[in-house]
């Protein structure tokens, strides 16, 4: 084989390498192609993510805020709960000093 051989040879080959590699990208392309359907149809998913999204943070900053409030009512009931139980005990200790009063002075 001559060397004109063989540069033809090579120059067959990487064409038929151009068309194969031209062929795989235009079925590639053919078959991927996204429609406009599919566009608008991303498009309308992407909003309704965005919109749950979006109803998401505001449920948690809701939760947030009433947790909050929540945790406030429970300290305030707890004060009131301590404050009801220290006036019971001193009226149940006043009301012992005046059975005491009470039962030296009948005596």
């Amino acid at each position: 084989m001559g060397r004109t051989e063989i540069v033809i040879g090579l120059a067959a080959i990487l064409f038929a390498a151009f068309l194969l590699g031209w062929a795989a990208h235009w079925l590639f392309f053919k078959f991927n192609r996204v429609s406009t359907s599919n566009v608008a149809e991303l498009d309308q998913m992407a909003s309704s993510l965005h919109e749950a999204e979006e109803t998401r943070d505001e449920a948690l900053a809701y939760i947030a805020q009433h947790e909050v409030e929540l945790a406030a009512q429970v300290a305030q009931t707890e004060a009131e709960l301590q404050a009801a139980m220290d006036g019971l005990g001193d009226a149940r200790r006043e009301i012992a000093e005046l059975r005491y009063y009470i039962e030296e002075n009948s005596a």
